[in-house]
């Protein structure tokens, strides 16, 4: 899609917007889930780091607020929203129509496939026919978890659901999974390039509807507003080439935007 698909009317509308409330609000509350680099992660000192992070601090930076982190679980972000925890989920959450019934989304941030990891000539596919009788882990809440549930769990495939990404990895390691499911790019750029990943391989991208690739800041319904603040920002990074910044420091020529 091209990145310049706003139209002129609208793009007004939006940094008309972001103008006025930008003096209305004095911090932004993001909800994260830091146990998915390079995307989103912990830092030693107890912050967060990582591409949507910075994409995140850019925004409020845009947008003249002080950008305040808040770490969740990752199946808790929704209903921590909806509760008021904070003001909107940045955190690698892929728009689907399930979760547009209960929230609402911006514009996209960028795009990644789904992918299984299995150790290095195993011979495993994605697929129901080839992992019948293995075990597959992953993120509880995530839209690999949907999938696994549909598409695997019925073909006699054994699912295992944990907390966060860095336990389905650790388990992985230790042979307790034959294969975990997670978005491609992540385990690529975090997992395999490890030393502990170093036996470990992706598979192809799967191509199905119940693991679309389009990434998305989510938000209350009732934040129409604030919705188009962070559309506005979120094209202004792209026009000032911030966006392409920072996409450089994680991924070089890469484009996630258009992946």
């Amino acid at each position: 899609m091209n990145k310049k698909w706003l139209a002129a009317p609208l793009l007004a509308l939006a940094c008309t917007c972001l103008g006025a409330s930008a003096k209305e609000w004095k911090e932004l509350r993001f909800g994260v889930n830091p146990s998915y680099p390079p995307f989103e992660s912990s830092t030693a000192d107890g912050g967060v780091q990582g591409f949507g992070v910075d994409l995140g601090n850019a925004i409020c930076a845009e947008l003249k607020l002080k950008c305040v982190w808040i770490s969740n679980d990752f199946d808790g972000l929704i209903p921590a929203l909806k509760a008021g925890k904070f003001d909107a989920i940045e955190s690698s959450m892929t728009v689907t129509d399930a979760r547009r019934k209960q929230i609402d989304f911006s514009d996209r941030l960028y795009a990644g496939p789904t992918a299984i990891v299995t150790r290095k000539g195993s011979g495993l596919e994605p697929t129901g026919e080839s992992l019948k009788g293995k075990t597959l882990g992953y993120m509880q809440g995530t839209v690999q978890e949907t999938y696994a549930k549909a598409r695997l769990g019925p073909a006699g495939v054994k699912l295992r659901a944990y907390q966060n990404q860095d336990q389905v990895y650790a388990d992985l390691v230790y042979g307790r999974l034959d294969a975990s499911i997670q978005d491609k790019l992540q385990a690529q750029m975090s997992f395999l390039a490890s030393p502990q990943g170093a036996d470990f391989e992706n598979s192809v991208g799967i191509s199905d509807p119940l693991v679309p690739s389009q990434i998305a800041i989510g938000l209350r319904k009732d934040q129409d507003e604030l919705k188009a603040m962070l559309n506005g920002a979120i094209q202004a990074l792209h026009e000032k080439g911030i966006y392409a910044q920072i996409q450089r420091k994680y991924f070089g020529d890469l484009d996630l935007y258009n992946n």
